[in-house]
């Protein structure tokens, strides 16, 4: 795992798949079993509490992107002190932020919408951030002919963001990886909400945005 310390409050670091592998943990569980997930990141914050000295201490912010060959993952402390003022992390609603185990359950919610555990059918649900609408309209021309997924676009402050959901009975495993990675080529994940951007943000597309998007602009 490659670890990188970009300033006091923030660390970014790496896993390739096959580091994963090597840990005990397999590629695909690690998306849609959510203890796995969970496991998985303890482990790697206690390893760069080792080599980078960084201890967790009150809320996080997590940013997770998917890399053809791995993961990059960004952690973010909140409510840090600079120059003897606190100030708070973006798109973070409570004053004193939620406590850490409810951020990381938070976040594992909403990237890892799963139904029961006993139920065999998955359902996924991801949210996704463009800051430029162009990489929108680059990601559309990758899914000329994919009907199957369920998808809105909205704007919210200043930036787009993708809304897409997998039917059930729809994918198959393969499916769902092979999508995931190519979404995550164009968008970054997000801790903003389907909920928050219905309540707050603007719809540019009800459905079918890859579609109007290559009618429209490709």
């Amino acid at each position: 795992m490659e670890i990188e310390r970009i300033n006091d409050h923030t660390v970014k670091f790496y896993i390739s798949y096959g580091d994963i592998e090597d840990r005990g943990f397999d590629r695909e569980e690690i998306w849609y079993n959510r203890d796995k997930s969970e496991e998985l990141f303890w482990e790697m914050m206690d390893e760069v509490h080792q080599e980078e000295d960084f201890t967790v201490e009150g809320p996080l912010w997590i940013q997770v992107q998917a890399l053809e060959k791995g993961l990059e993952i960004l952690v973010t402390k909140a409510q840090v002190t600079k120059d003897g003022q606190k100030f708070d992390l973006p798109m973070q609603d409570d004053k004193n932020g939620p406590g850490l185990s409810n951020q990381i359950e938070d976040y594992l919610d909403q990237h890892f919408d799963m139904e029961d555990e006993q139920q065999e059918e998955m359902e996924m649900k991801l949210v996704l951030r463009f800051q430029d609408f162009e990489d929108v309209i680059a990601l559309s021309k990758r899914f000329v002919q994919e009907d199957r997924l369920l998808t809105k676009l909205f704007s919210y402050e200043n930036q787009y963001y993708l809304y897409t959901d997998f039917p059930e009975n729809q994918f198959e495993e393969d499916d769902y990886e092979n999508i995931s990675s190519l979404l995550f080529e164009y968008g970054k994940a997000t801790s903003v909400t389907v909920h928050r951007l219905e309540e707050y943000g603007k719809v540019i597309m009800n459905d079918q945005v890859f579609n109007q998007v290559n009618e429209y602009f490709n």
